[in-house]
């Protein structure tokens, strides 16, 4: 019976070692994940601007942009202040009739810019609005 007991004992430290192995490997592939990851979310959120942000930029001045902020994601601040006080004005003035037209010149100002921005090629709307710094249309 010591024999069969001896057996166990070694099974046991065999199972073991094999888990303690297994563990340590997925610790170490668990770490270069975590390493990948971390790098591809800081070039990703690093915020460089070398990327094409054609696609977010066309879709939020469809959406948001007589709050101006397509402006504001590719940099310019001072026209996505102006949209922003005109929008803030209108809907002030929006009980009045100027409101009414501040609010739907802001937003015909954005519809057309998230359209210019999504036909114009991914090239051509890199070198015009981020790197040659275009600002309105």
């Amino acid at each position: 019976m010591s024999d069969e007991n001896k057996d166990l004992g070694d099974k046991a430290e065999d199972a073991f070692d094999n888990t303690k192995e297994s563990a340590k490997d997925f610790s170490e592939g668990a770490k270069k994940t975590a390493n990948e990851f971390t790098a591809g979310a800081r070039e990703a959120f690093s915020g460089g601007g070398q990327e094409n942000k054609k696609v977010l930029v066309g879709i939020l001045a469809i959406v948001l942009g007589s709050l101006g902020v397509h402006k504001f994601i590719l940099g310019y601040q001072k026209e996505g202040f102006i949209l922003l006080g005109a929008s803030v004005i209108g809907y002030i003035t929006v009980c009045f009739v100027i409101g009414g037209f501040i609010l739907t010149a802001t937003a015909v100002i954005g519809l057309i810019e998230g359209i210019i921005y999504l036909t114009k090629s991914d090239e051509e709307f890199y070198n015009t609005y981020q790197v040659g710094r275009k600002p309105w249309f």
